[in-house]
């Protein structure tokens, strides 16, 4: 299974203030079960760094794995801004269809 070994990928590498990975295969076409994902990651490594150096940091994170899977939606925030929003925003429905 993916899943675990995303969610063990990143514990490894980051300083986690809270953490989410959700599998939203079931909401996209196309028959594999592990094909799309959001994460939420709040992290206190994110304070000062912007949106696209964090997005790299987990595709570094991530990079043994990136060819099994589709899609990733990528929700990284501080804790401070974290606080501010409290939830990240809800997945686009998929153009593709199901």
């Amino acid at each position: 299974m993916l899943q675990p070994q995303i969610e063990q990928a990143i514990n490894e590498n980051f300083k986690i203030t809270f953490f989410e990975l959700l599998n939203e295969s079931h909401m996209h076409s196309g028959p594999a079960p592990e094909s799309h994902f959001k994460m939420t990651l709040v992290s206190e490594d994110f304070n000062g760094v912007n949106k696209v150096k964090r997005q790299q940091a987990v595709y570094r994170a991530l990079a043994e794995f990136m060819p099994q899977f589709h899609a990733l939606a990528l929700h990284t925030y501080s804790p401070e801004e974290w606080a501010e929003l409290v939830k990240a925003p809800a997945s686009p429905k998929c153009t593709g269809g199901h």
